[in-house]
């Protein structure tokens, strides 16, 4: 399966990517990853979108920096505002891609709110499906965007 970059998502569906960056920003989100063992993990991490990208710094020797090198999958969910999701829910998963491009990481340290340790891992989050959910009268209204490149893949 085929994953492709926050720029493909802004081009599909303006709106769910909007939302989206509006959740996940500059913000603490959680990242699940597998570790070695195939059990899952979560994190909190803080994504960095702009110029068409989505990406993450992380400590090399973070268990979840060795969980993406092992194995690039990921699911990644915006921190919650209350218990009854009032502000609204995005998740978006893919596959993470560790970059030691100079250039690319002079953009995403560019785009970022926080200055990342020089010492910090770069990756990229590609994605595959991307979900929100907005509470409306307390009723979920759900959308749904999948990767053409991953659906004509699957």
């Amino acid at each position: 399966m085929r994953a492709v970059s926050w720029g493909e998502l802004e081009r599909e569906d303006v709106a769910l990517a909007a939302f989206g960056q509006e959740r996940l920003d500059g913000k603490v989100a959680y990242l699940a990853t597998t570790r070695k063992d195939g059990r899952p993990r979560a994190h909190p991490v803080t994504p960095v979108i702009g110029e068409g990208h989505m990406f993450i710094f992380l400590e090399p020797s973070s268990p979840r920096t060795r969980d993406l090198i092992e194995n690039p999958d990921y699911c990644l969910h915006c921190a919650m505002s209350d218990s009854s999701g009032s502000s609204g829910e995005f998740q978006v998963t893919g596959i993470a891609r560790h970059s030691e491009d100079a250039g690319l990481r002079e953009l995403a340290e560019s785009i970022s709110n926080f200055r990342p340790s020089t010492r910090s891992l770069l990756f990229e989050l590609t994605i595959t499906e991307a979900l929100s959910t907005a509470y409306l009268g307390g009723q979920p209204k759900r959308r749904r965007w999948q990767s053409s490149a991953a659906v004509a893949e699957s």
